[in-house]
C-alpha cells in the first residue's frame, strides 16, 4: 500500500484535517454543539455533512441546527420503505473523501453497526477514525474506531456548562461546635456531583485495565508517564473516557483513587508539567 501524503498549503498551521459525517437517522441534534467542540480537540473540521431525508417532519430540529453550525445537509430520499439509503450515501461520500488524500481523519456520528466496515477501511488507508454514538452502539463499531466517544458524555458536559453559577452564600458568624456540627470535620468540602457523568450511570473503574496500562508503560521503579498510559488505554479500549467515571482528565481520575494509584507531578522541559503514575 502506498503511503498517504496530504497536500497542505504553505500557511497551514499543521492541524489535522477532519471530515465530520453525521447519520441524521441515528444521531440527536441536542449533542451537536458538544460534538463539534469535541472534534476541535482532534483537529479542524474542514468538511461537515449530515445525511438524511430532510423532507420528513422528524428532521425539523436538525434543520434548525444546520444553519447555526454551518453543516451541509445531504438530502437522501428513502427509495424503499424499510430500507436505509442514508447509510449508503454516507459511505460513498466517505470513500470519495478518503481518495482525495486531503484528510487526516474522519468523524463518524452514528450508533449504527453498519458503519463498522467503513471505519475499518478508513483506518486501513491510514486515516484516524473518531466514532460518536450512544451507549447502545454495538461493540463491533466501537472497536473499529481509533477513538469512540459516547454522546451521553457530551450531553452531560453541555448541561453542566449551561447551568447558571450559584450565588455566593453570605458569610456566617463563627460559632461553637455542637454535636450535630461535629459530625462533619471542619474544612471538609461539600460533596459535589460528578462533572460530566450522568447521575446513576457512572461506570465502575476498570482497575485491571488501568493497572495493565501502567505496567506496559512503567520504568524499573514502576512509574509510568501518564500520556503513555492514556495512549495505551485508548488503543485497547477505544471507548475509554475518564468522563464516564466522573472526571474530565485522566490525572484527576487517578488522583481520586489514592488507594489504588499514586500520581506524581514533575517538571519537564521548559517547565512544562508532566504527570507520572504508579500502581499502589
Amino acid at each position: 500500500m502506498k503511503s498517504r501524503s496530504v497536500a497542505r498549503p504553505e500557511n497551514d498551521d499543521e492541524q489535522p484535517r477532519l471530515a465530520v459525517l453525521i447519520d441524521a437517522d441515528n444521531a440527536q441534534p441536542a449533542v451537536i454543539e458538544g460534538l463539534l467542540a469535541e472534534t476541535a480537540k482532534y483537529g479542524v473540521a474542514s468538511v461537515k455533512r449530515i445525511y438524511g431525508d430532510f423532507t420528513s417532519t422528524r428532521m425539523t430540529q436538525w434543520k434548525q441546527a444546520l444553519l447555526k453550525h454551518s453543516i451541509n445537509p445531504v438530502q437522501q430520499f428513502a427509495y424503499t420503505s424499510g430500507k436505509n439509503a442514508t447509510d449508503s450515501s454516507l459511505i460513498i461520500d466517505a470513500m470519495d473523501l478518503m481518495y482525495t488524500r486531503r484528510f487526516d481523519g474522519v468523524c463518524l456520528v452514528s450508533s449504527d453497526s453498519d458503519f463498522t466496515r467503513l471505519a475499518q477501511r478508513l483506518r486501513e488507508e491510514g486515516l484516524t477514525v473518531y466514532g460518536f454514538g450512544e451507549r447502545k452502539t454495538p461493540d463491533a463499531f466501537v472497536q473499529a474506531c481509533d477513538k469512540f466517544i459516547y454522546v451521553e458524555v457530551l450531553r452531560s458536559e453541555a448541561s453542566a456548562s449551561n447551568m447558571p453559577p450559584s450565588p455566593p452564600k453570605p458569610a456566617k458568624p463563627a460559632r461553637k461546635t455542637t454535636k450535630s456540627a461535629a459530625k462533619k470535620p471542619a474544612g471538609q468540602a461539600e460533596p459535589t456531583a460528578a462533572p460530566v457523568a450522568e447521575a446513576g450511570k457512572q461506570e465502575s473503574l476498570p482497575l485491571r485495565l488501568i493497572r495493565q496500562a501502567i505496567e506496559e508503560a512503567s520504568d524499573d521503579q514502576g512509574w509510568a508517564f501518564l500520556g503513555a498510559v492514556g495512549s495505551y488505554l485508548n488503543k485497547v479500549r477505544p471507548d475509554f473516557d475518564s468522563r464516564l467515571y466522573g472526571h474530565k482528565k485522566l490525572s484527576d481520575l487517578l488522583k481520586a483513587h489514592p488507594r489504588h494509584f499514586t500520581v506524581e507531578e514533575r517538571a519537564g522541559e521548559g517547565g512544562a508539567k508532566r504527570f507520572y503514575v504508579r500502581a499502589a
